[in-house]
């Protein structure tokens, strides 16, 4: 999750060698080796579970420490020959704050010349590693207070699954932080995080090309190469869609399933649309807004029928990725499949997406086709079926209550295609059933005292919000995707203006107690941009949760 692959063009490249690279055997736990440097003393060392990490204090240290999370890297390499995703080598470098490994040192200099200090890890194993990371945190957070005995704070950040490392640290250690910031978060279980990306990749398989594994993958070197050769085919048929969009053909490596609805002229960009509105997937992406059209003869079509099925192209690709990669992950943890949709009624779940998406769905008859297509009772769309053990031990992982109890501040794109709005919804949905739980007690305290104090507010929600239109088009009413990924799409696609806005919360919490609110935060979105915290917004809950 530290970069969003963004689906622009696909080719299809055979995948001619995959080679497992065995991750070095780490040191054992030692003090920091520090630079000494009077205005930035820079330390690094190893936890006892062998994760590197990083402490930057300045020379102005103000007692505050923050403690920055790095998100889902995925634990296995993947070749350059696989399109869309190939040539990532397997890292576990640490990193002090967001933007660090895109060259972006304008949030951690803004922090350190406030007199913060700064301090990461890059993590005994990567992967779905949140019960570890969690662990590794707090001997870290036990390493800087022993080397710099000042220490009096600590705060925590983190993006994406360090958003959920984040918030689980919060939960479980409140004692050890004063605030949290989990920023485009996975939230809930591992399971809720993986079932949109599931779906999907189900979809895919079950219609387009069914020689997909899609999970269930052997142990050891046998599983990485079916999880490396599912990619390639990922990747592959959905360049296939996608020449299909326009005209409607389906691809070559069709299920006779798919092939049947292609006969009954049901268009491919249809059945995608569909499998994306059943899994979740963001009908806005970074190019296509679902909105604009080309000057002429598509200004209405486009949008209408075209627009939505390319957003969900765009989106899938980086759900389909991770959905491979990390199912291949979990299942290795947990010892066999662990995805299952066997009793998932997808029919309920485009109920309202059918009638909001009538048209580019191709109408009530081609739904109602492709959902029985899609139904339990059509032995051509097999549903997977996962292991029980390896699934109890999957729930068994670390997860969230949801419970806040120190200060915390979430910011995500309403568009994200990774971590899904709906994942900080749930958190922000649990927290107001708290706070008015909280508000029940107090009230019913007021009676026996007479005193009244009430509960102290603890979270702020921020969105990055989309632009009211941004599909562009080239003079032949082409869409155009080589222009950077719109505002709130995209994964974790924040600017450096809108990671301050989270940044000044933590030092507004750590400086007065409490969050900059009210007018103040309204002025400080408005400048950083296609952000709100307005309180009536609700973002689409998750599939998981319907």
């Amino acid at each position: 999750m530290t970069k969003a692959r963004v689906l622009s063009m696909l080719s299809a490249t055979a995948l001619v060698s995959m080679m497992v690279v065995a991750l070095p055997t780490a040191a054992h736990a030692a003090d920091p080796a520090c630079d000494g440097k009077l205005t930035l003393n820079s330390c690094g060392g190893v936890t006892s579970d062998g994760a590197p990490y990083a402490i930057q204090v300045p020379g102005n240290f103000n007692g505050t420490v923050i403690l920055y999370s790095h998100g889902y890297r995925p634990n296995v390499p993947v070749p350059a020959g696989i399109p869309g995703y190939g040539g990532y080598k397997v890292t576990n470098t640490a990193e002090t704050a967001p933007g660090q490994s895109g060259g972006n040192m304008a949030i951690s200099q803004y922090l350190l010349s406030q007199g913060y200090a700064l301090t990461g890890s890059g993590f005994a194993r990567q992967g779905w590693n949140a019960d570890s990371a969690v662990a590794t945190d707090v001997e870290l957070i036990g390493i800087v207070k022993k080397q710099f005995p000042t220490t009096k704070k600590v705060m925590a950040w983190g993006q994406s699954l360090g958003g959920f490392i984040t918030q689980a640290l919060a939960e479980t250690h409140p004692d050890l932080l004063t605030a949290a910031a989990p920023m485009c978060m996975a939230a809930g279980t591992v399971e809720n995080e993986l079932t949109m990306a599931g779906d999907f990749l189900w979809g895919v398989k079950t219609l387009f090309d069914p020689s997909i594994q899609g999970g269930n993958y052997a142990a050891g070197a046998a599983g990485y190469a079916q999880a490396m050769g599912d990619l390639v085919k990922f990747f592959t048929v959905l360049g296939k869609v996608q020449a299909g969009i326009s005209s409607g053909a389906w691809p070559d490596t069709s299920s006779a399933t798919g092939q049947a609805l292609a006969k009954a002229g049901i268009p491919v960009r249809s059945a995608l649309l569909l499998i994306g509105l059943m899994s979740g997937i963001n009908t806005q992406s970074a190019h296509f807004d679902s909105i604009s059209g080309p000057a002429g003869a598509l200004k209405l079509a486009f949008p209408l029928a075209v627009s939505p099925a390319l957003a969900v192209l765009e989106n899938g690709a980086n759900a389909g990725a991770l959905a491979i990669l990390a199912i291949q992950d979990v299942e290795g943890q947990s010892g066999g499949a662990i995805f299952d949709n066997t009793k998932t009624d997808y029919a309920a779940r485009v109920a309202t997406g059918s009638v909001v998406f009538n048209v580019a769905l191709g109408g009530d008859e081609a739904i109602a086709g492709m959902l029985g297509a899609l139904s339990t009772a059509n032995p051509g769309a097999p549903r997977a079926t996962g292991n029980a053990a390896a699934m109890a031990k999957m729930r068994a992982l670390i997860q969230h209550t949801g419970k806040i109890s120190i200060p915390t501040v979430t910011m995500v794109g309403v568009a994200d295609p990774i971590t899904p709005a709906g994942a900080s919804q749930w958190l922000a949905d649990k927290y107001a059933a708290q706070f008015a739980a909280e508000k029940a007690a107090a009230m019913s305290a007021y009676k026996t005292t007479g005193a009244y104090v009430p509960p102290k507010k603890q979270l702020v929600s921020i969105w990055s919000t989309t632009p009211a239109s941004y599909t562009k088009f080239d003079a032949t009413a082409a869409p155009i995707t080589s222009t950077p990924a719109a505002p709130g799409t995209n994964h974790c696609n924040f600017t450096t203006a809108q990671f301050m806005v989270v940044a000044k919360e933590l030092v507004s919490v750590d400086k007065t107690g409490g969050f900059v609110a009210g007018s103040a935060l309204a002025t400080l979105v408005r400048k950083a941009g296609n952000l709100s915290v307005d309180p009536m917004y609700r973002a689409p809950a998750l599939k998981f949760y319907e």
